[in-house]
């Protein structure tokens, strides 16, 4: 089982003035551009602080050109481009947010405590109990590594009650459960076409005996073939106290994060998940309080 990851082309647009970016995003008419430049000769000033001192350009469009120059994926809030993201990947619509920057904190512990560690490319994030806001942050984790230039893959591994097919606003009529049952291959696997580093597995159509599927070989196959093409493997899970897909799917990942919302949840809770967790021999890479 190959997985068929092709490395994304990369943006050459690093040598190309913002200008030219933006006239030919269709942000900026070459009329306006020209006066900018103006301006910015006479005052000494850099493109973009004449170009809002004229009222030419919002901050927004600066972002957008910066994050071109730089290879950045980042998504505009008003998106020429018509993408389909939903909002609630904030990562990728307001990545200069305060809680886009918590998410970089994350991203660069778990990097020195798991991803940076060879053999660590799988990591299963999980909760106690539903709505703690575990897929929203597996989604978004998922968009800042895609960012860092990390070849990401998001496998939704929740086939009771999953969302991410919702969040990335893609199919999911084929994923994780026809796998498994060997009715499809990688090919199940979806690009998002706006973030070039990221790619997500859905979780498929609900199968009746979603424990025994992630029991079967087929899983650790697919983690096996994954870490081949990709640098990091996150996996969303079902809540841990309601079922052992969790546990099942974390012990094949070999590490965990446990995520619980702040002020909801008992510390029982969170306490039990984790000695679950330690029973099937799983590292804990961390655990965190959501607020967001």
């Amino acid at each position: 089982m190959n997985a068929p990851y092709e490395a994304p082309n990369r943006n050459h647009q690093a040598s190309r003035p913002i200008g030219g970016i933006l006239v030919d995003a269709g942000r900026l008419h070459p009329v306006d551009a020209e006066r900018i430049m103006k301006l910015q000769r006479e005052k000494n000033m850099r493109f973009g602080d004449a170009a809002l001192s004229l009222k030419l350009l919002n901050a927004d469009d600066i972002d957008f050109a910066l994050a071109q120059q730089f290879d950045y994926a980042y998504l505009p809030q008003v998106s020429t481009g018509g993408s389909a993201l939903p909002k609630a990947l904030v990562a990728a619509w307001k990545p200069q947010s305060k809680v886009v920057e918590d998410l970089r904190a994350l991203r660069s512990q778990l990097m020195l405590r798991w991803f940076g560690t060879a053999g660590n490319n799988a990591l299963a994030i999980v909760s106690p109990e539903a709505r703690a806001g575990r897929s929203w942050l597996t989604a978004n984790l998922a968009v800042v590594f895609s960012q860092l230039g990390e070849r990401t893959l998001l496998i939704d591994a929740d086939m009771r009650k999953p969302s991410q097919h919702e969040l990335f606003g893609l199919k999911n009529g084929i994923g994780l459960s026809a796998l498994l049952a060997e009715r499809c291959d990688f090919r199940c696997i979806q690009r998002v076409p706006d973030l070039r580093a990221l790619s997500v597995l859905t979780a498929g159509a609900t199968p009746p005996n979603p424990q025994e599927l992630l029991g079967r070989p087929g899983f650790a196959h697919l983690l096996e073939a994954a870490s081949e093409s990709y640098d990091v493997i996150l996996i969303d899970t079902p809540a841990a106290l309601a079922s052992a897909d969790a546990q099942i799917i974390s012990a094949h990942a070999r590490g965990a994060v446990i995520v619980a919302r702040r002020n909801v949840g008992a510390v029982k809770q969170l306490q039990q998940t984790t000695e679950n967790l330690r029973q099937f021999g799983v590292q804990m890479v961390g655990s965190l309080f959501n607020k967001y």
